[in-house]
């Protein structure tokens, strides 16, 4: 049986799709090292800052799911072009926002050109690589997709030592326009051959769904589990998504086929996306304060030792290797196992622990490198090339949802046990005194007003604690891993995603001739 050979220039297109991911990636947490600065000059209160980072996080894994539809119904090209430009002209208003309320509401838009992009990139590749190179082209892209987010840290403490916190958005114009030239010229259109046309109900369901989800999980740390706010949020998007699963199960034109659930490639790979991204936001968002505030690294400093984590471009090719060899399931397992031990050995740190830092940090990408890669594939193995849109927009979800989720634990629990572990040495009356019971950060500016020694003492004590803390968030971290590669072990296949010839083994349906590509 012959195999589709593929696009002649896929390589070449897999580059620009690669550039589209690490935009999406560097703004992921790019705004953070520059909040003092945006507060300073555009008179932010501490909840406008919060909502300039939690705005693109909200639109970005709200709309992901209605935006693999359009991918599908439109043209996954155009949608990558639209994003992209979108991504640019926003970046730009951004750049020179005059007010918090402005930069929120670019910041929200840029979340939206994000969700555009995301889910068209992994369509793109299911059509121009035949399916034995698949593999090895989802792990350049899952490296791709990861390695931004630590990459933001370290642009933002370049550009902030020599320009405005508004350089970070600039930089964003040039890139994007360089991808959006390079896939104008070399990528080919495709989008589903007859298409039904757009499942308005389950796009409206979906959106509304995982925004009430997100903007719970971004809200748990500052509001608290409890409130009303998150509860009613979570409860409500798990309601909508309830609706939408609903729905999308009756109607004869559906988004999404939600039975794919039930194939064990596909729901177990989504499942392993998320314990993966957990892992990631998690790490990441402990890390980077224990960096600055206990190691007292300068941002730069800090984001050049998260690069520890670019073992994920070793793992990464790894990944098809070993699913050819051992399969899918203990490639995923293997992943996730790595992934818990590197969490593990960040776990143990201490005050002084900058090496096991990075060797935590290094094992960590190099399980996400192995298990990612596999997951996605998995995903796309089983989609049908008319949702190859929206089965991507699976595996970004995933890692949307379960990055918000982690990030929303590990604030929660972090904030929890370093307040409780406060010991008298870093008690402070007054508004200071509140300032060290919110944060290390804020320990960390009293102790500087303080000076001397009664401020090393706060600052010393309020280090401990939030190492203790550390240890007890990221324990919650490892378990989500293991728990994710015990879960994986039982539900994935022991079968490779592919065969030797590139062939869908026998329990993963064929995929039927929907897809039709145009242009060049």
């Amino acid at each position: 049986m012959n195999r589709p050979a593929g696009h002649p220039r896929r390589w070449q297109i897999l580059a620009i799709l690669c550039l589209s991911l690490v935009l999406i990636g560097l703004d992921t947490l790019i705004l953070n090292l520059a909040l003092p600065s945006i507060q300073k000059d555009l008179d932010a209160s501490s909840s406008q800052l919060q909502w300039t980072v939690d705005s693109y996080a909200l639109a970005f894994g709200g709309l992901l799911l209605m935006a693999g539809g359009l991918s599908d119904r439109f043209g996954r090209k155009k949608l990558l072009a639209i994003g992209l430009a979108a991504f640019a002209v926003t970046s730009l208003g951004a750049a020179f926002a005059s007010s918090p309320e402005l930069l929120i509401t670019f910041r929200a838009t840029m979340g939206i050109s994000a969700a555009l992009m995301m889910p068209a990139t992994l369509a793109i590749i299911k059509d121009v690589f035949p399916p034995e190179e698949q593999g090895k082209a989802i792990g350049i892209w899952s490296g791709a997709a990861a390695v931004g987010v630590p990459l933001g840290p370290v642009v933002s403490g370049l550009l902030l030592e020599h320009f405005w916190w508004g350089s970070m958005f600039l930089i964003n114009v040039p890139l994007a326009a360089i991808a959006l030239i390079g896939g104008f010229k070399l990528i080919p259109e495709s989008k589903a051959d007859g298409h039904p046309g757009l499942d308005l109900v389950g796009a409206l369901l979906s959106v509304a769904g995982l925004v009430a989800i997100v903007y719970g999980l971004v809200e748990a740390p500052h509001n608290g589990w409890g409130d009303i706010v998150t509860l009613g949020s979570l409860l409500a998007g798990v309601a909508l998504m309830v609706g939408f699963v609903l729905w999308e199960k009756r109607t004869e034109h559906p988004m999404l086929d939600i039975g794919l659930f039930l194939n064990a490639r596909y729901g177990g790979g989504a499942l392993a996306i998320a314990c993966t991204s957990f892992g990631l936001y998690s790490g990441l968002y402990l890390l980077t304060q224990y960096l600055q505030s206990v190691l007292e690294l300068d941002p730069l400093g800090a984001g050049l030792r998260m690069l520890a984590i670019g073992t994920m471009m070793i793992g990464a090719p790894l990944s098809a290797k070993l699913v050819e060899r051992t399969g899918l399931r203990n490639t995923v397992v293997i992943g996730l196992a790595l992934c818990a031990v590197g969490l593990g050995v960040l776990a143990g740190l201490q005050i002084d622990d900058e090496a096991q830092a990075l060797w935590g940090l290094a094992v960590f990408g190099l399980g996400m490198g192995i298990a990612l890669p596999a997951a996605v594939d998995a995903i796309l193995a089983v989609s049908a090339a008319r949702q190859a849109g929206a089965g991507s927009a699976v595996a970004d979800v995933g890692m949307q949802v379960g990055g918000a989720l982690g990030i929303a634990v590990s604030g929660s629990i972090i904030a929890t046990l370093y307040r409780d572990d406060l010991p008298k040495a870093a008690q402070v009356p007054g508004e200071a005194g509140d300032a060290v019971r919110e944060s290390l950060a804020g320990a960390s500016a009293v102790a500087q007003e303080i000076g001397g020694a009664a401020g090393e003492r706060v600052l010393s004590a309020a280090q401990e604690s939030f190492v203790h803390g550390f240890t007890g968030t990221l324990t919650v971290a490892v378990a989500v891993a293991a728990v994710g590669a015990v879960a994986s072990a039982f539900i994935l296949p022991r079968g490779q995603t592919v065969e030797g010839d590139g062939a869908p083994v026998a329990d993963v349906p064929a995929e039927p001739e929907a897809d039709a590509r145009t242009g060049s």
